[in-house]
């Protein structure tokens, strides 16, 4: 009987202080009563979430949960997490990604490629300059430890191929981390991946930043801010190095091999600061705060260009409520930047509307405009429905155009119409 009333006396008088879950955890708010909720049963259900979610020892019977299933069942109760050879630890859009699965297709990256180079020359009439970052990816770092079930025999085209290929044969400034930290995989004095991380290194994030801060420096022809370490410490991985296994909330730490920590350091007296927008998924993060931003005279960070930092750190700003053609004529230099499981949403709507932009045909009311985001949301929806699929076929040899473009334009349609 004890030991039944122990979680609601720890729910009530909170004796025992317990670690929070970590991760992407969203817990309800408390039910608020009111008759018209009593009797349509809102209120009960409400309550019953709450409850079910808040009470006493819940987060230690989760990790306890996770343990049992993971080293028993190997098996991640996280949302999207693969664990792999060895107890690797991947998401499963990485995967995804490394053995072509969301493929775009050819039609589709040729279309972003051309918007790229559109943006590329547009910009450097204006003595401005875009640089395109493939940041490195887990899958493509370590795929000796993908399970066997992720991998394919024949990959002969995936998001990162045939868009690093294609940047590179039509001039883009492009930095490709995700091929340099492969190449650099076994010769690296420290760890450029964690084991048990979905982002590259704290190590890794340092070099890229000095990398970032050499390109742009060279374009620009400036002499811009150096950055150094003199100090590496080695120890546990933690914080970004150990997210998704801090994300899966074990009972037990997971075993990995210890990670390199630099001491940052940012020179900046007497250098030159361009103002820079950087437009990013997550993996800009790190490197954001490292504090690269000391670097640059104005800068902007629109992750998944969609929140604008560092505004939105203390009053969320939304990159809908900015111009953006104002916003590209504060800048001397935008970088947009994603790695191999983003590269199929690069720049998440920014790049079609700087084009729609310098071309005149921007629609200013939002509710108009057609992302990449939507569409390739309508053509993996098409893509479940074999009949549809069949219809997209026929339709393509009709026109005697690819299978891609004629589901490409079904997909604007469908949005469209949905508009």
């Amino acid at each position: 009987m004890a030991t039944l009333f122990l979680p609601l006396i720890q729910t009530k008088l909170n004796i025992f202080e317990l670690s929070p879950l970590k991760g992407d955890v969203r817990y309800p708010a408390q039910a608020q009563f009111s008759i018209s909720d009593w009797f349509s049963s809102k209120y009960q259900e409400e309550k019953e979430t709450y409850l079910n979610s808040m009470f006493g020892f819940r987060s230690t019977c989760v990790r306890v949960n996770n343990q049992i299933a993971y080293s028993f069942f190997k098996k991640a109760n996280a949302n999207g997490v693969i664990i792999g050879k060895d107890n690797y630890l991947y998401e499963e859009s990485y995967l995804n990604s490394y053995n072509g699965s969301d493929f775009l297709g050819q039609d589709s990256i040729n279309h972003t490629l051309n918007r790229l180079k559109y943006l590329t020359d547009t910009l450097k009439k204006l003595n401005k300059q875009l640089i395109v970052v493939f940041a490195a990816g887990k899958a493509s770092f370590y795929p000796e430890y993908i399970p066997d079930s992720y991998l394919k025999s024949n990959v002969d085209n995936t998001n990162y191929k045939a868009l690093s290929i294609g940047a590179k044969n039509i001039g883009l400034n492009v930095i490709d981390f995700n091929a340099w930290f492969v190449k650099n995989k076994s010769i690296s004095k420290y760890p450029l991946y964690p084991k048990h991380g979905i982002h590259w290194s704290q190590y890794g994030m340092a070099l890229a930043a000095d990398s970032i801060i050499k390109m742009i420096a060279k374009i620009r022809g400036i002499n811009m801010s150096t950055i150094s370490y003199n100090e590496v410490v080695i120890q546990k991985a933690y914080d970004t190095d150990s997210d998704i296994g801090d994300g899966m909330n074990l009972l037990f730490d997971l075993k990995g091999f210890d990670m390199a920590y630099p001491k940052v350091i940012i020179n900046n007296e007497g250098k030159d600061k361009p103002n820079v927008l950087v437009i990013s998924d997550s993996f800009y993060w790190g490197i954001y705060n490292f504090g690269i931003s000391n670097c640059f005279a104005n800068p902007h960070f629109w992750y998944y260009n969609k929140q604008v930092y560092p505004e939105s750190a203390t009053n969320e700003l939304l990159t809908d409520n900015l111009n953006i053609g104002d916003e590209i004529l504060k800048n001397d230099v935008i970088i947009i930047m994603a790695t191999e499981a983003t590269l199929k949403s690069i720049g998440w709507g920014f790049i079609e509307k700087a084009e729609s932009h310098f071309k005149g045909n921007l629609v200013n009311k939002k509710e108009k405009l057609i992302t990449i985001e939507k569409i390739n949301s309508w053509k993996e929806y098409i893509k479940k429905d074999a009949s549809w699929m069949e219809n997209i076929k026929l339709s393509a040899s009709r026109k005697s155009i690819s299978i891609d473009s004629a589901l490409t334009l079904d997909a604007i349609w469908q949005a469209q119409q949905e508009k």
